[in-house]
């Protein structure tokens, strides 16, 4: 991402560390605030969709600054943490950069974590306040005599004489000098993010002010080129650092406009916002994208004959491809230039109709313990090779622990994006660390002759097959996943073989197959019986499924939209006996 250099130069700048900024003098969150308020001022940094709410980056700052001089009145030290829950939003950003501008420690936490969660992560950091939205103050409930702000319109929250009323934190005086003493280094902790879990409890990762923006300044020219002004749209959760250094510290780094879109972000809302909007880049998980190829475009192309016949001629299919893919863009707003997925695997048929019709994609890796990206592409340098992400940042060392007869191991990584460690958890840092610095992400990859990488799985999730063979879930996943009629599916090993649990669109069949609706279970089960026989046909003998059985019910998701595996198999790894 390419930013205007014109107002400040950062070139000359030299460290200790070797690391050349680029956007900004120093990695600190008062350097950040400051650099994009001189360098944009008045030009528009966030508005709320359907609304004549904006804010420029200078409002930003102030506002900022006064949320600063007021934690400080009211005793607030460096180290001191307090928490975040709400929906993303302008005000969750102001409150985050007055926190940790003046040394204290911000504990984001996603809003779909269960009310439990939130109060035992509220009571493990003991947090000195509390700013939530209105929409989730039932969560901090059984919370006591802390201090409670609320975000939506940035006020401390006071009772008297039975009626709760809110004194405005952004009227509070600014007290400069007073924020300049507060001053964080860069090693100092700005955020303590409690991880969603997808294999049980949580764990809060430390990232300091260093992490989160070196990740950040690292990418702002190396995927796409930005200018001030144009356009993003954000529909993540702030909580999570996907969306928080990328979706929001970036476009802020480079001058961007970023909307919120005020509501839950459901694909029928985003796709009528993306028209009016008219971004230029966005972020997202992979479920957008594959909603909008599986429900609109993969039913329309299987319905014309006429259509189907012009892909599979190879005279045509580059034009057809050519006509769809404009409409795609068009859907979007037809500015879109960059279009970042992450979070989670992007469906393997997704990405090939993706890569066909020349959509501005492009897939990210990382975890929240690496602020969060560790490999990355430019939409228009996507692989040949469908399943690959990309070059490893250039800040980071990337090393393949206990590689397997194909070259796959564990990624490990060591560079200035890795946490600190898990918030009080010295015996997990252990775990996790190696002897020489490198961080054990638990993903397995593997690392083609031309340096992009691929991830395979997850460690804890492979499974030993009866001769030794290792087993790749989420590889057999991706197939049955991309079979007619399939939302989802799980793969797990029962009884010395290998089950895939399977999660039907029994509406589109109904309709496809233009059947009553108490004939679809029977249709089901015949058709789970046959799915079983052309998946097994595409897999290895020791990969075989031995059964595969319809998942009712949705199936049980982390906040980020993993499914939790661990509810499912009921062991963190498995062997095949």
């Amino acid at each position: 991402m390419k930013n205007d250099r014109n107002t400040m130069k950062t070139e000359n700048i030299r460290r200790e560390d070797n690391l050349q900024p680029k956007t900004i003098p120093a990695y600190t969150f008062p350097d950040f605030l400051q650099t994009i308020s001189a360098k944009y001022g008045n030009r528009t940094c966030y508005r709320i969709y359907n609304t004549n709410t904006s804010f420029t980056y200078n409002q930003i700052r102030d506002y900022a600054d006064s949320i600063s001089s007021y934690l400080i009145s009211m005793g607030i030290m460096k180290g001191d943490r307090i928490a975040i829950i709400g929906e993303g939003s302008p005000m969750w950003m102001i409150m985050y950069l007055g926190i940790v501008s003046i040394g204290a420690i911000a504990v984001p936490i996603l809003p779909d974590f269960p009310d439990c969660d939130v109060v035992e992560i509220i009571s493990i950091c003991k947090v000195k306040g509390i700013a939530a939205s209105r929409k989730y103050m039932h969560k901090i409930a059984g919370v006591k005599n802390i201090p409670v702000f609320r975000l939506d319109d940035l006020s401390a929250i006071t009772a008297e004489s039975g009626k709760i009323s809110g004194y405005p934190l952004i009227k509070c005086t600014i007290n400069r000098t007073e924020i300049a003493k507060r001053k964080p280094l860069e090693q100092d902790t700005a955020s303590i993010i409690f991880t969603s879990g997808t294999t049980g409890a949580s764990k809060g990762v430390m990232l300091s002010h260093l992490n989160i923006l070196r990740c950040a300044d690292l990418a702002t020219d190396e995927y796409v080129n930005i200018r001030p002004g144009m356009k993003a749209i954000s529909i993540l959760p702030m909580a999570h650092v996907y969306e928080f250094s990328l979706g929001q510290i970036i476009p802020l780094m480079t001058g961007m406009e970023i909307t919120f879109l005020g509501k839950q972000p459901a694909p029928s809302i985003v796709m009528t916002a993306l028209s009016e909007i008219r971004p230029h880049v966005m972020f997202s998980v992979p479920l957008l994208i594959e909603k909008v190829y599986k429900s609109v475009i993969l039913p329309t192309l299987n319905k014309s004959e006429v259509l189907s016949c012009l892909i599979q001629n190879h005279l045509t299919r580059p034009l057809i491809y050519h006509i769809i893919g404009r409409k795609l863009r068009r859907k979007f707003g037809g500015r879109l230039i960059f279009f970042g997925i992450g979070g989670a695997a992007l469906d393997r048929d997704t990405e090939e109709f993706l890569h066909n019709v020349r959509f501005p994609y492009a897939i990210g890796y990382g975890l929240t313990e690496t602020s969060p990206l560790i490999a990355g592409c430019k939409p228009s340098h996507r692989s040949q090779k469908p399943g690959f992400i990309g070059k490893i940042v250039n800040d980071d060392e990337v090393i393949l622990l206990d590689k397997d007869a194909s070259g796959t191991g564990e990624v490990a990584v060591k560079g200035p994006n890795v946490m600190k460690g898990y918030y009080q958890r010295p015996d997990l840092d252990s775990e996790v660390f190696t002897e020489d610095g490198y961080f054990r992400t638990g993903d397995l990859g593997y690392i083609d002759e031309k340096g992009n990488l691929s991830i395979r799985g997850r460690v804890k999730t492979m499974i030993l097959g009866p001769g030794g063979e290792n087993i790749y879930p989420k590889a057999i996943e991706s197939i049955i996943n991309n079979q007619d009629f399939v939302d989802e599916s799980l793969v797990i090993p029962e009884n010395g073989g290998l089950v895939a649990l399977v999660r039907l669109n029994l509406e589109q069949m109904q309709k496809t197959l233009n059947l009553p609706l108490n004939e679809i279970r029977v249709v089901a089960s015949d058709y789970l019986s046959q799915l079983r026989k052309e998946v097994n046909a595409k897999l290895s003998s020791f990969s075989k499924l031995t059964s595969i059985r319809e998942q009712e019910s949705p199936f049980e998701r982390t906040p980020t939209l993993k499914i939790k595996r661990f509810l499912y198999d009921g062991s963190a790894s498995a062997a095949l006996s």
